[in-house]
């Protein structure tokens, strides 16, 4: 598979993930983004030896859109740094089964997550192992009983745009993990969960220089 790069010099990589492909897979012989582009970097240097390439932040499998990573051990404790202190622009577009009572809005939950299951869900703060997340939403347009959302993230759990959004009553066309089958839209939009990450903003590593990524997405909405 050959990797849709958007940007690359000796400090970072920032390419655009297919949905399906998981970001980093522990199966063997499973296509992720980390060995996809460790072998596209591989390819190209002159020396033996597995090239270095940190990864920053991750992806659902599910979800198409934009990451970066790091190629060297500076570049990835700023990048670190940076999603750690909120420096990172996270925003996403996502097609809702439902629209919501109000058209732009911040979420406030505490979120647990399930090891056993591989989800999620809202909980108490009290929780063992609960984590605070937050996001904002603003609906730009919507269709029938159907909304196109943009998303902006203040924290990065496990699933949380998913949890939270299906939580708000309005779930993510396609996620048959949080949407009840009820919801589910028929014809071609009902096949790929409808999240995309499509704007990615952070600080050079090396230049401290803002840079910013788009990603255009074919929405079927």
């Amino acid at each position: 598979m050959k990797p849709e790069i958007l940007f690359e010099d000796q400090h970072i990589l920032v390419c655009v993930k297919p949905s399906g492909v998981p970001t980093q897979s522990r199966q063997v012989g499973t296509p992720d983004m980390v060995s996809i582009l460790k072998n596209h970097l591989h390819s190209r240097q002159s020396e033996n030896g597995e090239p270095y390439l940190a990864l920053i932040h991750r992806l659902d499998q599910p979800v198409e859109g934009l990451l970066v990573f790091a190629k060297t051990p500076a570049a990835a404790k700023s990048l670190s740094r940076q999603l750690q202190t909120s420096g990172f622009g996270k925003h996403y577009l996502a097609v809702l089964g439902a629209v919501p009572g109000e058209m732009e809005g911040h979420l406030e939950d505490y979120l647990v997550k399930d090891g056993r299951t591989n989800t999620s869900r809202i909980c108490t703060p009290d929780t063992p192992g609960a984590k605070p997340a937050r996001l904002r939403y603003k609906v730009i347009r919507t269709r029938d009983a159907m909304a196109l959302a943009e998303i902006t993230l203040d924290t990065g759990r496990h699933h949380q745009i998913r949890v939270q959004m299906a939580g708000l009553g309005c779930p993510i066309v396609g996620d048959r993990k949080y949407a009840p089958a009820a919801m589910e839209q028929p014809g071609p939009i009902s096949g790929q969960l409808q999240l995309y990450a499509v704007r990615l903003s952070f600080r050079h590593p090396a230049t401290g220089k803002p840079m910013s990524f788009c990603h255009t997405p074919k929405l079927p909405f």
